[in-house]
């Protein structure tokens, strides 16, 4: 018989790599929708959240390890960490793009630019409490609970939470925004986009991991929403188009690999910590 938290574990994960087929679906079903507000983004979106509600509270899981408690006495330094690691990553990346001429920075309004990171911060702090909760607050809580080794962990949550934009990037977003980022097509934007996923899951689940609360994370998430998708869609930095899978800062190798290089150092860190 398959335990009862393995079982929840595979509903979830089940759903959640399906669900935005179905959302998919319903819009192929339903043509005449607004193309960035359908129900099939919306099912998409909300479906994980209630499914983590649905097996927390009647199926077994419980709130235990949620991670829903700021637990921010003896954690600021890993609340302040959250919130700069997107920014300076992203200055020493478009400090080297600059200096190898790979970078134009010439249209960058900091006044302009500070007043919309602001107020998408604001969005995206809310936006995040949801998604968090599912994703290191669900499926990397109860991954850790089933004690796999730290790499497998980062590998079924990176898989998971990248598979599950799989059909945004592939269907829902606008092809013309792909292109603004990385011209490189649906399905070649999709792997550099899961891939950069993965990366980025090990500083996300070790965030979590040192403070057990999922607050730094949002803040984590909130802030690189905010700043890098608005900082190059919105034309603030122009990249030179051969470059841009190199320095891109919301998906290019070098700032990805500054990623993996920050959450190995969190990872280090914690495991000192528990020594």
């Amino acid at each position: 018989m398959i335990k009862p938290a393995i079982r929840n574990l595979i509903i979830f994960i089940v759903v959640a790599l399906s669900i935005g087929w179905l959302g998919v679906w319903v819009d192929r079903t339903l043509p005449d929708q607004s193309e960035e507000e359908t129900l099939g983004m919306a099912i998409w979106l909300i479906i994980p959240l209630v499914v983590v509600i649905v097996l927390r509270t009647f199926m077994g899981d419980g709130w235990n390890d949620a991670g829903l408690k700021p637990h921010v006495k003896g954690n600021i330094k890993w609340y302040l960490i959250s919130i700069f690691i997107f920014p300076l990553v992203t200055a020493v990346t478009l400090l080297i793009g600059y200096l190898l001429g790979w970078i134009d920075v010439s249209n960058f309004d900091g006044r302009s630019f500070a007043s919309v990171f602001v107020n998408l911060l604001g969005i995206n702090i809310l936006k995040n409490i949801f998604e968090e909760s599912v994703w290191r607050g669900y499926l990397t809580a109860k991954l850790v609970k089933l004690g796999l080794e730290d790499f497998t962990i980062y590998l079924v949550a990176g898989l998971v939470w990248g598979l599950w934009h799989a059909p945004y990037y592939l269907v829902f977003l606008p092809e013309s925004m792909i292109n603004t980022v990385l011209p490189v097509g649906r399905i070649g934007f999709t792997a550099v986009a899961i891939f950069n996923m993965l990366a980025w899951t090990v500083m996300f689940t070790e965030l979590f991991r040192l403070t057990n609360s999922i607050w730094p994370v949002i803040l984590l998430h909130a802030v690189e929403d905010a700043l890098i998708n608005h900082l190059v869609i919105d034309g603030y930095v122009s990249i030179t188009m051969n470059a841009k899978i190199f320095i891109s800062p919301i998906c290019g190798v070098i700032p990805t690999i500054l990623y993996l290089g920050v959450g190995l150092w969190l990872r280090r860190k914690r495991i000192g910590s528990n020594q």
